[in-house]
């Protein structure tokens, strides 16, 4: 598929259409949709952006790529002036006072922000349910969920509402949404973009980035994003990723793929999901790629030891949020009983889950138990990848265990909602780059490589749209 952004960056060049014409025609179509995944429409300051864009070119001056482009951003970056939520009654009147790194590099390309986006509460969920807006209805097929928890974000891409948009990934929260609405979603390498005027879920895991409908959209997107950030001492210097590199389809075919074989011997795997993976992985050995079966700890293990160590850092960072600084405040006889209710009417049942876990798990003789054990688990997984990458250059995998559930499902067993980010949450323990194709399995692809192989990954995800052109 042809790159969003160049398409319209030329139609905005050659006059085919204003770029008023092209904001409002997206906020009108925001505004139409039924798929509920707005939660604030930026409809005054997107019109005004984009009538400065207008103002230039008609005086013959060049605009940057990203000019006047319109994107989404799921509603847990900050944005000076505008409403961050986080899909939650605590923050549901919170203005941003100040811009998220990552926003404000689009911006100053020039890029339009026109909405933010529903997703869980605080990134908490997989499916876009977990949301004081309401569920986000799948792009495809709006009895299905969106994913989460970067679900708004997802579909906005798919219904063509954004040019493109900014989500979050802790263990897959933009990965399974990609992969539920036929995009394409990459989460970067732990520290590659900047997390500052990012909410905090797990900070250890959380990254920033782009959901897209094309490849070229997505490389165009994460070298704009990437770079290190005074706010944000966990980011890393990283090489651009270029056009010719993505597009070498022969280089593509040397790189060495593997997968592991424990995810897809399974009873927890569908067997179409199952059948379409070794279908693919067949096609490959066919075309002379070379693809070597991986060992790799069991789902349960990478399940168990991600949301030990996100519930117990969700449950510190949101120990701020007490109705005192900011966020909606209720009354009480005290101050406990002020910060008890305020936290029990706000939150939704959810994050008071993850909470009360994390809590659970820090506390005096749980902390030993379980949380140092799986702190020492995460860097063993680490070590394994480091090993692995040895052998291979890139890991295949689905994205999910199962199809795309429908809405109310997974309310009703949490459980099975954790387990639905089985094959997402060890690739975030290790704090590698992955991308999910809307390619390879009714639930996509992910294409897996060592810390800051960007690069191999968008190659390999092209060499992957040639063959299945």
């Amino acid at each position: 598929m042809e790159s969003e952004i160049l398409k319209l960056h030329n139609a905005l060049l050659n006059k085919e259409i204003t770029c008023q014409e092209l904001v409002q025609g997206k906020l009108d179509s925001l505004a139409a949709s039924t798929n509920n995944s707005a939660n604030f429409v930026l409809t005054e300051k997107a019109l005004e952006k984009a009538a400065l864009v207008d103002a230039k070119i008609n005086k013959g001056e060049s605009i940057g790529l990203l000019e006047g482009i319109p994107f989404g951003l799921k509603d847990v970056y900050l944005l000076q002036g505008e409403p961050a939520s986080a899909s939650s009654d605590f923050l549901k009147k919170y203005i941003s006072p100040y811009t998220a790194t990552a926003i404000q590099k689009l911006i100053d390309a020039g890029a339009i922000p026109i909405v933010k986006e529903n997703c869980d509460s605080f990134g908490h969920g997989s499916s876009t349910e977990n949301t004081v807006f309401g569920s986000a209805k799948n792009a495809l097929d709006e009895n299905k969920v969106a994913g989460g928890s970067s679900g708004g974000s997802a579909v906005n891409v798919a219904k063509n509402y954004t040019a493109f948009s900014i989500g979050g990934d802790t263990g897959g929260s933009i990965r399974q949404p990609a992969g539920y609405n036929k995009v394409y979603g990459l989460k970067p390498t732990y520290g590659r973009i900047s997390r500052y005027g990012l909410m905090a879920y797990a900070s250890s895991t959380d990254v920033v980035g782009p959901i897209a409908k094309s490849l070229e959209d997505i490389r165009i997107i994460l070298n704009t994003l990437s770079g290190q950030d005074y706010h944000d001492q966990t980011t890393i210097e990283s090489t651009p990723v270029s056009k010719e590199v993505v597009e070498d389809t022969d280089k593509a075919k040397t790189l060495k793929v593997g997968y592991y074989k424990n995810f897809i011997e399974t009873e927890a795997i569908h067997p179409n999901i199952k059948k379409d993976f070794l279908s693919l992985m067949t096609k490959l050995k066919a075309l002379g790629v070379s693809v070597t079966e991986l060992d790799f700890y069991e789902s349960d293990t990478l399940v168990s030891t991600y949301y030990t160590l996100a519930m117990a850092e969700t449950a510190s960072n949101l120990a701020r949020l007490d109705g005192t600084n900011y966020g909606d405040r209720k009354e009480g006889k005290n101050l406990k009983e002020i910060y008890a209710q305020t936290r029990s009417d706000n939150f939704t049942e959810e994050t008071k889950r993850r909470i009360v876990g994390g809590n659970q798990v820090l506390s005096t003789g749980h902390s030993e138990a379980i949380y140092l054990k799986a702190r020492a688990l995460r860097n063993e997984i680490s070590d394994k990848f480091s090993s692995d990458f040895e052998t291979v250059d890139i890991v295949l995998s689905p994205v999910t265990p199962q199809p795309t559930p429908l809405i109310g499902e997974n309310l009703k067993d949490p459980l099975a909602m954790y387990l639905s980010d089985a094959y997402t949450v060890g690739f975030s323990l290790g704090g590698l780059p992955t991308l999910t194709a809307p390619q390879g399995t009714e639930t996509g692809l992910q294409i897996t490589a060592n810390k800051s192989g960007e690069d191999s990954i968008l190659q390999f995800a092209n060499f992957l749209n040639s063959i299945e052109a």
